[in-house]
């Protein structure tokens, strides 16, 4: 895909909670009875673990999302193509996000899909209005812009409002100041992924509806389109191909989720699910294999590998979820920044390109210091760039969580908090759900 998946610098909604995609949450309250039905004995020895029935939060799931979003920032930090292998994030968010839907699902369709949409909103339109400036300073017109057709380039303008569509800017938006001329590119195409969770979000009533009827070819079924509009078989032009494309790559993992929150999975013995799994995982890596492109084995330019790879390294995921009420052993240390990444997915998400553009001319004046004349810490400097660049990113990233990160918590009706890693809560000895949690 060439849409954005990879910025090259070198993919969370209702009741408050902390889950979702970038955004999520749910009631904590116990969803209603699903067609599955977990057996009192699995096959495999191990205790059932039907996930419909555990109410609350889910920390191995938000320790999931977060190791997603730490692996978005690295990637697009690094441009290592074997990060999507070693860990497809925007599978496993997709996922994720299928699930806390499904949850959210027992309330009327239209109040989860508006709550969910109220969430995603103000965030990216605080984003869209820095965004705009930047690139309106730098001369750019939209009706001028050759890309975008005149008029239309106007009328595409919204996706910045509701992105049911790719959002226009121009590839090339020229040097501003110290951003290099491609920074539009690496700060709007990542958008992809809202876009694609906007028609996640809208379409899953219906799909959650043919799930519970007919689960296996609703599971089935994004691979095989997949493998129809993603290999080339059939083409479809524009953004409206990449969007379709997007759909039937995560489509499975969207609804793998459903069936993680039904409980369909653990229905499955382990050993079955794992050597099945595995053996999509196998054909994806085949198939990515004999269609190697410029970024060699980076899976995101490799649809059918990344929907297959991504669907079965999800289903071992969900398959071994221990369902967490708390992080356990020396995980418990990582336990407020779980709490704050989840709380603030959509800011980081939305910011990170921009923070990693950030820190080249910072770390860049480190070259003007008296000390620095000589070769020798030039050369240092320069052997330990990429070093000095993941170590400040981070602390731009918690700067914009700071400045703007509070948005999140308007949009979700919620009081504004500058630093939600739910410190308060555990000090005070607290449990259950905290600021963290967030719904949808």
């Amino acid at each position: 895909m060439t849409h954005g998946h990879t910025t090259g610098t070198g993919t969370s909604p209702e009741p408050p909670g902390p889950y979702g995609t970038p955004y999520a949450g749910d009631t904590g309250v116990a969803p209603a009875p699903t067609p599955y039905t977990v057996p009192q004995q699995r096959t495999d020895g191990a205790a059932p673990t039907p996930a419909a029935a555990r109410p609350g939060r889910d920390r191995y799931l938000d320790l999931l999302r977060s190791v997603a979003l730490v692996r978005v920032v690295v990637y697009h930090l690094f441009g290592w193509a074997w990060l999507t292998v070693l860990f497809p994030s925007m599978g496993v968010m997709f996922a994720l996000a299928g699930s806390l839907m499904a949850r959210s699902l027992k309330r009327p369709a239209w109040s989860v899909i508006r709550g969910r949409v109220r969430r995603l909103l103000p965030p990216l339109w605080v984003f869209a209005v820095v965004v705009l400036a930047l690139l309106f300073v730098s001369g750019w017109s939209p009706s001028k812009d050759p890309d975008q057709d005149g008029v239309w380039g106007l009328v595409n303008l919204l996706n910045y409002l509701v992105p049911i569509g790719a959002p226009p800017y121009p590839v090339d938006a020229g040097v501003l100041g110290p951003l290099e001329s491609t920074w539009a590119d690496e700060t709007v195409g990542p958008l992809w992924y809202l876009r694609a969770y906007l028609w996640f979000v809208v379409a899953s009533p219906l799909l959650l509806r043919l799930f519970r009827r007919a689960p296996w070819p609703t599971l089935l079924a994004p691979l095989g389109l997949t493998a129809i509009v993603g290999t080339g078989l059939v083409t479809i032009p524009g953004e409206l191909g990449n969007a379709v494309t997007d759909f039937a790559v995560y489509g499975s993992c969207w609804v793998l989720g459903f069936a993680h929150h039904d409980g369909l999975l653990q229905q499955i013995p382990r050993y079955v699910s794992v050597s099945c799994a595995s053996l999509v995982m196998a054909f994806g890596l085949w198939w990515a294999s004999g269609h190697l492109g410029p970024a060699g084995w980076d899976l995101n330019e490799i649809p059918l590998a990344d929907a297959t790879w991504s669907f079965g390294f999800v289903v071992i995921l969900l398959q071994y979820a221990p369902s967490w009420r708390e992080l356990p052993g020396r995980l418990a240390n990582w336990d407020g920044l779980v709490t704050l990444s989840n709380n603030r997915a959509v800011t980081i998400y939305l910011w990170h390109n921009m923070m990693i553009m950030a820190t080249f001319p910072i770390i860049d004046l480190l070259y003007r210091l008296p000390f620095m004349e000589s070769e020798r810490a030039a050369a240092a400097l320069d052997s330990t760039y990429t070093i000095w660049t993941f170590a400040l990113v981070w602390p731009l990233i918690g700067l914009m969580i700071l400045a703007v990160g509070w948005v999140e918590d308007l949009a979700a009706k919620r009081t504004p908090r500058l630093w939600p890693n739910g410190g308060a809560k555990r000090t005070t000895g607290g449990r259950g759900r905290s600021g963290a949690a967030r719904g949808g």
